[in-house]
């Protein structure tokens, strides 16, 4: 029984990978994708995903409370109540991660896809205006200094980030005859957007690994089960005493 224990726990493994490949988590996605709006604007939620047992119903919450069972939750227009923590689920699939959303009042917004970016990659900054009202002479600043003047409102696009873009971020310009400014925002640049070759080589082994050890448990398992059979063998052998007698 106790040669059947280490092939025991090496099927559980196998099961339990296996059931841990089948779970899906639902992702909320915006559109637009920025977590951060004006009142009065517009914002869908989506939810991706797939329930590993084709059930295709679709629960929304809000700060923890059910608030849809649609496909995807419209906010029409968009008030500061609508603030708050939003997550998912598709069927019996796990449920998604949280997603903030950020209602501001004011008459511009700084709108970038995320706050932390990592070394090498794009940033996208938008000045953008209550009600989409149309904005002239707009200026852009990280720190205080002015990165970016446009006659129309344009885009501020980083090629690649490097740790020099951390900083604090706003726009200002003029909607009609008033000069106004957004709310400043903390970007923040992080280490390498490309995997180590080491991380790529080792995270898949873990379950590789694991399994390994099973099979190096249950061979050498069986080798010392061998190797003791094979000297009380021997030893019976020795011990053992053959008579001879002479016949007739």
């Amino acid at each position: 029984m106790r040669r059947l224990l280490p092939s025991t726990a090496l099927l559980l493994l196998v099961s339990a990978g296996t059931q841990a490949a089948d779970l899906t988590k639902a992702v909320v996605v915006l559109e637009p994708p920025y977590n951060r709006v004006l009142t009065s604007d517009s914002v869908t939620l989506k939810c991706q995903g797939t329930d590993p047992f084709g059930d295709s119903s679709t629960q929304w919450l809000h700060n923890g409370t059910l608030i849809s069972n649609q496909t995807s939750y419209f906010i029409k227009v968009a008030s500061v109540e609508d603030s708050g923590e939003y997550r998912c689920r598709k069927g019996l699939s796990e449920l998604s991660d949280p997603v903030q959303l950020e209602v501001h009042v004011g008459w511009l917004l700084l709108w970038t896809p995320r706050q932390v970016f990592q070394e090498g990659e794009p940033i996208w900054l938008k000045c953008h205006s209550w009600k989409n009202n149309p904005v002239r002479k707009v200026q852009y600043f990280q720190n205080g200094k002015s990165k970016k003047f446009s006659y129309n409102n344009s885009d501020f696009h980083i090629p690649a980030a490097t740790s020099k873009h951390s900083g604090s971020y706003f726009c200002r310009g003029l909607i009609g005859k008033k000069n106004e400014s957004s709310e400043p925002v903390d970007i923040i640049i992080q280490g390498s957007a490309v995997p180590s070759t080491s991380s790529l080589l080792h995270w898949p082994q873990i379950p590789f690994s694991l399994v390994m050890v099973l099979l190096f448990a249950v061979d050498t398992g069986l080798y010392f089960a061998v190797q003791r059979d094979l000297r009380s063998s021997m030893r019976g052998w020795k011990n053992s005493k053959v008579s001879w007698k002479q016949g007739p």
